[in-house]
């Protein structure tokens, strides 16, 4: 039934079958850190600063999409920001999007 060549040949790539196997999934999940995981981490790191230098007078925009004016900064994770003429709100930091400086227009949409 089976040939003494196709027998003999069988039992030889055995350990090199499995590293052809495992090659193309590690350059799956090398490919996958570099075009997703990293820059995520860079972007978390970038906001985390972002939040850490807001300063009193920044124009902050928050993750609901309220645009006001920082009017108060502790170290607590609140800030107080002025949504409108004498109308003052605590915004959790980690809920602000956007920090845009002093005196820079709003962008157009």
């Amino acid at each position: 039934m089976i040939t003494p060549a196709f027998a003999q040949g069988a039992g030889m790539s055995g350990g090199t079958d499995i590293l052809v196997q495992v090659v193309p999934f590690i350059l799956i999940f090398v490919i996958m850190y570099f075009l997703i995981l990293r820059p995520q981490q860079r972007r978390a790191k970038d906001h985390q600063d972002m939040i850490k230098n807001v300063r009193r007078g920044d124009t902050v925009v928050t993750t609901g999409g309220i645009v006001g004016r920082v009017t108060k900064v502790t170290e607590a994770p609140e800030i107080e920001v002025e949504i409108a003429p004498n109308v003052n709100v605590k915004v959790v930091r980690t809920m602000i999007s956007e920090v845009r400086a002093k005196g820079e227009p709003v962008k157009a949409a």
